[in-house]
């Protein structure tokens, strides 16, 4: 299946397809979102007490996709937290954009493994990044874990399926205490399990789909792309 996916990501961008061609096949088999539950008791404030200086505002969706800083070069390198910044996202006239409030490095998987899943696949390494958009009426949560395999990779994509929520330990303070919109995107990319939390109030729900849907296949269609041996990643 993954010699599959690489292959055809290669033709379509040998034919022209391009990074177009990409995200639409990735897109067309991705799964449907699942759900988070509604916390069942009242959840502390998770906002910064107020300083002085307002915090910066939302960045523009932009038509250039720009590095967020000094990426690794090797698909064997750990992940840093610092190789991802603002999130922004062009294509096909759909733009989006989001504002990275936070960020974590794991030199293990044991923080984020709720169940074991991760252990029982030889999970090495994951980051953990948090954003902001339309104001802070949407907020996301991405995880990214690292194997060493893509087949670990690709079974423990597998075994998150409509689960993740449970068996993930994401930082539910980055989220929304109460939302109208609340789901998660799981899946394998090469030898990284991408998982993407999205939470929206009333106001951004219209929104929230494709904002979701495109900010987890942007993130793996980037380790298709960008992310080989010798090669650097470079975040949109």
């Amino acid at each position: 299946m993954l010699i599959g996916v690489i292959v055809t990501l290669s033709a379509l961008l040998l034919l022209g397809g391009g990074a177009f061609g990409a995200y639409a096949y990735l897109n067309s088999s991705t799964p449907q979102p699942t759900r988070i539950a509604q916390p069942t008791t009242s959840t502390p404030p998770t906002t910064a007490p107020p300083t002085t200086d307002p915090p910066p505002p939302d960045p523009t969706p932009t038509d250039s996709p720009t590095p967020s800083s000094t990426p690794s070069t090797s698909s064997d390198t750990p992940l840093e937290h610092t190789e991802f910044g603002n999130w922004n996202y062009s294509l096909k006239g759909e733009k989006y954009a989001a504002r990275k409030v936070a960020g974590w490095t794991y030199d293990s998987c044991a923080p984020l493994d709720a169940e074991g899943v991760m252990a029982d696949n030889n999970c090495a390494s994951a980051v953990q990044l948090a954003y902001t958009a339309y104001g802070g009426n949407l907020k996301a949560v991405q995880i990214i874990f690292q194997f060493d395999a893509a087949g670990d990779a690709k079974k423990t994509a597998n075994q998150l399926k409509n689960s993740a929520d449970r068996k993930v330990a994401w930082r539910r303070a980055s989220a929304h205490s109460r939302y109208a919109y609340g789901a998660i995107y799981t899946g394998a990319y090469l030898n990284y399990v991408v998982v993407t939390v999205v939470t929206t109030n009333e106001s951004a729900k219209p929104k929230a789909k494709k904002f979701h849907t495109a900010m987890q296949t942007d993130r793996g269609i980037s380790f298709f792309l960008n992310r080989r041996e010798d090669e650097q990643v470079v975040t949109s």
